[in-house]
């Protein structure tokens, strides 16, 4: 059996890995449809409120620099729990998890409305992250019962779809509601979302919970875990540094602990067993790396483009466009061919070709022009799209059936701890003032040759077809 779920001719059939049917049409397009709506539910409200920032910091009267805790609570809050709440669907069942943490995501949107007090608002962030953890821990392992394993990669990728182009209207429709309406209404606007998801949630999958034991020690040593290794990253980032190196290192410390107690579980929160694993292991260092590598990327170019080559702000913005327009052409379609052709040759070809756009944007010239920045960021976004599906599909793919939420988690965690780490990295550039150069593209390119490198490190497990 290949990467992809496809038996080979000849292949002993006592040796494939997954021959999941998924789930029996229609009941699999109403499935897909109950995921999507949740999915964009959850994506667009972690974004939706960056452009209402000033709006709340001044009607609720707060600082500039504090009402920013209204995105960093709810963004501390998800890489907390999506580790805890990965085990705790394994044993309540996919389902149930995901459609409690979406009423939750609900009842706490629709309480958003009626904030009067910074402290309130922010209490809420919290409770609108602790339902977005829930359903969100799951929703790779409900892909992956949804979807038969020969198609697994292309439901990833139009997954990636949704993801995309709900972070992209995020913006959008945020600064629609806060010019045209109350800013309180951009956490209640994707609440609809939420109904809609629920009624067809019926359609989902229904797995049943393993009995196992819990463990809350390991479940709470995780999300402290977290909570030290991003609060002190965050502190280092504001002008705090000797008491964020003190708070990342109790982190690190807190993570060897939780690694040291882990090793002697059959089913650990943090998933060691699978990080041990050569070809997840690798796809987790290389699908942390990327996400650094693209989100230092969008990062930095603004700076560049307005502060060291002189475009006004909204001409940014539309210089920048060609980047997601060409990963929501390739996403979906790396995703279709990740079904055929071997995940780690896509994913390679693909950081090969990133690696020569991003070499392509440090090094191009005072005043390219327009059409020069556009041609290398489609570039660039064509290799990276040629990398992330195919990577997610052989991570999740990989991981065996009743560990694929505790995949899920990883995968989720890594990407968001590798978006933490660009705002961390750009920081770091800014302060040593090389941050309107080409230095922060310099940084891309070096974390896009260590994705490249762990991808094709996963070549060396020859021995079985199926981890390429």
């Amino acid at each position: 059996m290949n990467e992809h779920g496809a038996i080979h001719p000849g292949v002993n059939p006592a040796r494939v890995v997954d021959d999941h049917p998924g789930l029996p049409k229609p009941r699999r397009w109403w499935a897909i449809a109950a995921i999507s709506f949740g999915t964009a539910l959850l994506v667009l409200d972690g974004s939706i409120a960056n452009v209402a920032l000033p709006t709340i910091a001044r009607d609720l009267g707060v600082s500039e620099a504090a009402v920013t805790n209204v995105v960093t609570v709810y963004q501390l809050v998800l890489v907390m729990l999506l580790l805890p709440f990965s085990s705790l669907g394994d044993r309540l069942g996919h389902r149930r998890l995901y459609q409690a943490g979406q009423v939750i995501f609900m009842i706490a949107s629709a309480a958003c409305y009626f904030a009067d007090t910074f402290t309130i608002l922010l209490v809420l962030r919290g409770m609108q992250a602790v339902g977005a953890g829930m359903a969100l821990s799951v929703s790779a392992a409900l892909l992956r019962q949804i979807y038969p394993a020969s198609r697994l990669g292309a439901g990833l990728g139009f997954n990636s779809v949704i993801l995309a182009s709900s972070a992209a209207m995020a913006p959008t429709l945020g600064g629609y509601i806060v010019g045209h309406l109350y800013w309180e209404l951009i956490f209640v606007a994707a609440a609809p979302l939420a109904v809609i998801s629920l009624m067809l949630g019926r359609f989902l999958p229904d797995n049943e919970p393993r009995k196992q034991p819990s463990n809350f020690i390991n479940g709470a040593l995780s999300a402290l875990t977290m909570l030290l290794l991003v609060g002190g990253i965050q502190l280092g980032t504001h002008e705090q540094l000797p008491w964020g190196i003190a708070v990342f290192v109790l982190g690190v410390l807190a993570l060897l602990l939780l690694i040291a107690r882990e090793r002697r579980r059959d089913a650990p929160v943090f998933p060691v067993d699978l990080l041990a694993k050569p070809v997840i292991g690798l796809s987790i260092l290389a699908n942390f790396s990327s996400f650094i590598s693209a989100g230092l990327l969008m990062l930095a170019l603004p700076f560049r483009l307005e502060n060291g080559m002189g475009y006004a702000p909204q001409t940014v913005g539309l210089l920048l466009l060609p980047y997601p327009l060409t990963m929501l052409i390739v996403s979906p379609l790396a995703g279709w061919a990740s079904d055929r052709i071997a995940a780690t040759k896509l994913g390679v070809t693909g950081m090969v070709i990133a690696i020569i756009g991003l070499v392509l944007l440090s090094t191009m010239p005072e005043q390219p022009g327009a059409f020069g920045i556009a041609w290398r960021l489609s570039l660039t976004a064509l290799g990276f799209g040629l990398f992330f599906s195919p990577n997610s599909r052989l991570l999740i793919g990989r991981a065996p059936r009743n560990r694929a939420a505790a995949a899920g988690g990883l995968l989720s965690t890594s990407r968001l701890f590798g978006q933490t780490m660009a705002a961390v990295v750009l920081g770091i550039v800014l302060a040593g003032g090389l941050g309107l150069g080409p230095t922060p593209l310099y940084v891309c390119c070096a974390l896009a040759v260590v994705a490249a490198l762990a991808s094709m490190a996963r070549f060396s497990q020859r021995d079985n077809p199926a981890n390429r």
